[in-house]
């Protein structure tokens, strides 16, 4: 079973460093991630979603290669790569794996303007490594699907540097 974690950034750059870690952690096989997007709002309240993957890109690729494979069978490579391109361009596009682009858009649209959120299908956790090197990035977890503990955990990692800088300033 997944758990889906929502945390808000400040910026854009913030959020694509701490998914980065994430993905590295991910080759450590520390954990295990469904999708991974970055939702980004403008100064216009536009949502733009930084997808991992790009569908209508590797849709396109796919239909290529399978349009030319069954043209060559027809004796016209170029017109079924081409037919095969736009098909699975189309296909792409209206794919959607992962996490649902309208949930997260409306999720998304509550956080600061300027600002992102980093949305995580995940789908396997070694909970207090993944939470150790998450310590002090800062974030505010939006939602969660963890349970209380590891929510409470997860809060407290990220908090660290708010706690850390608060305590380091003059009194």
């Amino acid at each position: 079973m997944s758990d889906l974690v929502v945390i808000a950034f400040p910026s854009e750059a913030k959020a694509e460093e701490v998914r980065q870690k994430l993905l590295s952690m991910q080759k450590e096989y520390l954990l295990e991630l469904g999708d991974a997007v970055i939702a980004v709002k403008d100064d216009k309240g536009t949502i733009k979603l930084n997808q991992l993957i790009n569908t209508t890109a590797a849709g396109a690729v796919s239909g290529t290669f399978w349009g030319a494979l069954i043209g060559l069978i027809f004796l016209m490579p170029l017109v079924g790569a081409a037919v095969g391109a736009a098909s699975g361009a189309i296909g792409g596009a209206l794919a959607d794996v992962g996490i649902n682009d309208e949930w997260m858009k409306e999720t998304a649209a509550s956080i600061q303007p300027g600002s992102a959120a980093l949305f995580l299908l995940i789908r396997k956790l070694t909970t207090d490594k993944v939470l150790e090197r998450l310590q002090g990035e800062g974030g505010t977890v939006m939602k969660t699907s963890f349970d209380h503990t590891k929510e409470a955990a997860l809060r407290a990692a990220l908090a660290d540097v708010e706690a850390a800088v608060s305590d380091s300033s003059p009194t």
